[in-house]
């Protein structure tokens, strides 16, 4: 994959998605000035000998405790090794990945008053591939995302485990694997400004953000899938209707929906003497609906943007004046509403979704015989992988609820208000991998009821992503397993190959 070039402050999303992808990285030596100014700044205030929070005091409720000059090293070790108190299953490694770099990126800004040393250090972690084990609870997403960041500066210092390989070791084992050495000693403000920022719930929100674009433009091929079985109406995707409306975002997604069954040989099938006036609001509502979506989409993926290039430690370091100004950029609000609007339109995705799977094994309402089999009672057909999908979608709707919403005192009190951020942004993966099951779900059904129109043809974008999934799943005659389908299904999803095999432009969340 081509390198990309951080250049902090204006990295876009889809230079993001890369980083996330894998892409290798290199940090723009343009940024060294600013990083030695701030280390410098740092030094002069510790030579003044003013009390400042975080350099020469204490943290949180400690901060009127002054600490000795001789003890600056001390301190800063301390607060890495006490904050790494994180627990839970250990974070993705592509999830870490991106983490570090938003770090990364976030440090060379200059305004954090780290080493040039210490960030040259967690550029060739990042190179080499040396990831921290983070454990993916025990942020409140303020004061920073102090436990996740805690156990990633733990690494740098040769604590605890990481993975280097593929294979979890001591962390000192993984950076000698890598030709690297952990930092002897942290200086003054380097452990508070590692493990105060938003970077864990960024990245889990930004990754987020990535899956769920590959959702909503799979929801809309599965969407067309299901319409062309229930031999459904495509003049709700008229170009006329949703221009009146004015939604760009609507207007997009039913011009995907006309490529998608355009030239089809079902639709042509039932263009006249059809008796039925109206299709279901899961068929004729989906261009309003995904493109709700895809609006939400767009305006979280805006707020990280801006989130991933900012700074958000504390204190901040001014090196033109030498100053040192304590506030409350560490707060992840912007993240925890950005998460809550994607955590809704995943929901979403999946609740339009598993109506329209649920239509279709419905004969009264598609027309296809009952569940989706061709001897119903004998067989069950798509009885229960129905019933699969009305599970996970309800899974949906209870974590759906605005984290955000919420706030828990932490510090004795002095935090107390906090935007759990992160607890929003982290369960967007667990969405979305039901999201995933959704949709297989649907191709599935929407496949089977194709095949009962045979020798008919779909348009040529659907029977592309048709022969994609019988190439893994065959058509269900008689009852077998369902779950190694749904497994093979979601597994096209997954990796966006439904989405790929179509070939047309489908609508995009992050631009290129």
């Amino acid at each position: 994959m081509k390198k990309v070039i951080l250049r902090p402050g204006h990295i876009s999303v889809a230079e993001w998605r890369l980083i996330w992808q894998g892409a290798p990285i290199k940090l723009d030596p343009a940024c060294h000035d600013v990083i030695l100014k701030s280390a410098r700044a740092v030094a002069n205030i510790v030579a003044k000998g003013d009390p400042v929070y975080g350099i020469n005091t204490g943290f949180g409720k400690l901060a009127s405790v002054r600490i000795p000059d001789d003890q600056f090293e001390v301190l800063q070790r301390n607060i890495v090794i006490s904050h790494a108190a994180g627990v839970g299953d250990p974070l993705p490694d592509a999830v870490v990945r991106l983490m570090m770099v938003l770090k990364l990126a976030s440090l060379a800004r200059g305004a954090s008053g780290v080493q040039l040393e210490t960030i040259e250090l967690l550029e060739s972690m990042i190179c080499k591939g040396v990831l921290p084990i983070v454990p993916s609870q025990g942020s409140v997403g303020a004061s920073g995302d102090l436990a996740p960041l805690s156990h990633m500066a733990c690494t740098m210092i040769g604590i605890g485990d990481a993975n280097f390989g593929g294979v979890r070791m001591p962390a000192t084992a993984a950076m000698e694997a890598a030709g690297l050495k952990p930092l002897a000693a942290l200086a003054a403000k380097e452990g508070l400004a590692l493990l105060n920022g938003t970077q864990f719930s960024t990245a889990c929100a930004l990754t987020g953000l990535f899956e769920a674009e590959r959702l909503l433009q799979t929801s809309l091929i599965t969407g067309a899938l299901s319409t062309e079985a229930a031999k459904g109406s495509d003049s709700p995707f008229d170009d006329r209707l949703h221009l009146l409306r004015g939604h760009d975002t609507q207007i997009e997604c039913a011009a995907a929906l006309r490529a998608l069954m355009a030239k089809s040989a079902i639709r042509a099938s039932h263009l006249d003497n059809d008796n039925r006036v109206q299709d279901p609001y899961c068929l004729r509502c989906q261009p309003q609906v995904a493109g709700a979506t895809l609006t939400l989409l767009r305006q979280a993926g805006a707020t990280l943007e801006t989130e991933a290039n900012g700074v958000s430690d504390n204190p901040l370091i001014f090196a033109e004046t030498g100053e040192a100004i304590s506030g409350g950029n560490f707060h992840a609000q912007p993240v925890a509403f950005a998460a809550d609007m994607m955590a809704m339109a995943v929901c979403e995705i999946g609740s339009i979704s598993e109506r329209r799977t649920a239509m279709l094994v419905d004969p009264a309402l598609s027309g296809l015989p009952a569940f989706l089999t061709p001897n119903p009672g004998l067989n069950s057909g798509f009885m229960i992988p129905q019933v699969t999908s009305a599970a996970l979608v309800s899974e949906n709707k209870q974590m759906a609820y605005p984290a955000s919403v919420d706030s828990i005192p932490t510090s004795a009190n002095q935090e107390d208000h906090v935007s759990m951020a992160a607890h929003g942004a982290r369960r967007l993966m667990r969405m979305i991998a039901n999201a995933n099951n959704v949709l297989a779900i649907e191709l599935l059904a929407g496949a089977q009821g194709c095949d009962f129109h045979r020798p008919l043809m779909s348009s040529a974008p659907l029977e592309r992503a048709r022969a994609v999934i019988r190439a893994k799943v065959p058509k269900l005659d008689d009852d077998r397993l369902m779950y190694p389908d749904i497994e093979a299904a979601a597994s096209l999803v997954c990796c966006g190959e439904i989405a790929s095999a179509v070939e047309i432009d489908l609508p995009e969340v992050v631009r290129r």
